[in-house]
């Protein structure tokens, strides 16, 4: 019964792959397209390194996440089913794009 007990609550533990960082800079998303293994779910951490707030958006992902000037968000996302997935900084949404594969 202990045994199972420790299993189901180290379950959610291995379900998170690995940590992915992205860095916003200059208005602009680096890297701006990173591949993520499909059917897992992943950690982000987005530092903004700008002095001005950006907001990290994607219908895809179903995410929506201020990140302050100077600052850092973690965002968990998946898993996703194999495909490209796109976002955006909706204060910069010209310059500040992205594309994650799931594959």
């Amino acid at each position: 019964m202990k045994k199972l007990l420790l299993m189901a609550l180290l379950l959610p533990l291995s379900a998170v792959a690995e940590d992915y960082k992205l860095v916003i800079k200059d208005h602009r998303f680096q890297p701006a397209e990173f591949t993520i293994p499909a059917g897992q779910k992943i950690k982000l951490l987005v530092e903004n390194q700008d002095s001005t707030p950006e907001e990290f958006d994607s219908h895809d992902l179903n995410r929506e996440k201020m990140i302050a000037g100077n600052s850092a968000a973690i965002i968990f996302i998946g898993p996703l089913t194999a495909g490209g997935y796109t976002f955006i900084g909706e204060y910069h949404a010209t310059t500040a794009l992205g594309h994650i594969i799931a594959q």
